[in-house]
């Protein structure tokens, strides 16, 4: 049996292209500067010359309202799109605007358990892409997965997603317990900061113990698909639930954008009439994302505040809203079995 361990494996355009950007390598910087002078600091404001935080607005509308409305782009650019998922890209719509409608009407009680949705739901799908691209990753590698090993990884990710649900107020475990004071008992707040330790353990060791499943069954398994897993607990461990919230849609944006454009471009590349450079389709690409992002986030509330309903709790909601309808594409577009997402995967880069 030969010597397992870590690769780089297979990337799908450059090392340091994969690594930074979509294996989150960048955001392991940024929470390395987070640690280096604490939450506290940064809750303050940044570092001496460091404009990041002056920039979020900037970051918000180039990464994360841009990524939200990539699922969008992607779904309805593939070929057969209509004819693949009817119900999704015709009717589900038109659901989404609808329920989106009635959150509004009633913000007091649709409303508020669409946003705690919206809150619960959000670190479980962090884990889920870090999940998907780490499968990816090693199918790419060459790096085979039975169902015990693709239930080792599921496990590796999962864990940030718990330590969310138990600590994020008003989501979660605060959300579906009923009143959330019983969670103020001292009994139970101490079990609850017990497991909330148990969890950042857990988040922190799970990509080394993974790592060490694959080496004793003398495997190797790409470094980016056990960084990625990393990434996703780092964000959730070195920054505060605030914190986090903010600046993990600004990676996981950037990360989302990067594999998109990256099968985008692929697919249009080896269409039959292509005539384009892949620069063309990726700006195209990305350009759309733009213009959808900014009609969904900054224009529709301004069409519910037209028709006479607030402006924060249109924005609050229709950010809700549309988080969730990019959960539910995003389940569909990225389904690798009988799919054209699986040649791109195995294609060559």
């Amino acid at each position: 049996m030969r010597a397992g361990g870590l690769v780089v494996g297979r990337t799908f355009l450059h090392p340091a292209f994969d690594y930074l950007l979509i294996g989150g390598g960048l955001s392991l910087l940024f929470a390395a500067g987070v640690a280096l002078r604490g939450r506290e600091a940064w809750a303050a404001g940044p570092p001496a010359g460091l404009t990041l935080t002056a920039a979020l607005p900037v970051l918000i509308f180039a990464c994360n309202m841009a990524h939200f409305a990539a699922s969008t782009v992607r779904l309805y650019t593939r070929d057969g799109a209509l004819a693949r998922n009817p119900f999704l890209t015709m009717a589900f719509p038109l659901v989404s605007l609808a329920l989106l409608a009635l959150a509004i009407a009633f913000p007091e009680n649709i409303g508020a358990h669409l946003n705690a949705l919206y809150f619960t739901w959000s670190p479980y799908h962090y884990s889920a892409q870090a999940y998907g691209l780490a499968v990816m990753y090693c199918y790419r590698s060459s790096c085979p997965l039975g169902d015990r090993d693709k239930w080792w990884v599921r496990a590796a990710c999962l864990p940030p997603f718990v330590l969310a649900f138990l600590s994020f107020p008003a989501s979660g475990l605060e959300w579906l317990v009923a009143p959330a004071t019983l969670l103020d008992t001292p009994s139970l707040h101490a079990a609850r900061q017990l497991v909330r330790i148990v969890l950042v353990v857990l988040t922190l060791a799970a990509p080394v113990a993974l790592v060490a499943y694959f080496w004793r069954s003398g495997r190797s398994v790409p470094a980016i698909s056990v960084m990625v897993i990393l990434a996703n607990g780092v964000w959730w461990t070195a920054l505060s639930y605030m914190q986090a919230f903010v600046w993990v849609t600004v990676f996981h944006g950037l990360q989302y954008l990067a594999i998109t454009s990256v099968f985008h471009v692929n697919e249009r590349l080896k269409g039959p009439r292509n005539r384009r450079p892949w620069w063309a389709h990726a700006l195209w690409f990305y350009g759309l994302c733009l213009a959808l992002g900014y009609v969904l986030f900054q224009v529709l509330p301004l069409g519910y505040e037209a028709a006479g309903f607030g402006w924060a709790a249109s924005s609050i909601l229709v950010i809700a809203a549309v988080n969730i309808h990019h959960f539910i594409v995003d389940a569909y577009i990225w389904r690798l079995r009988k799919d054209p997402n699986y040649r791109v995967v195995e294609s060559a880069a």
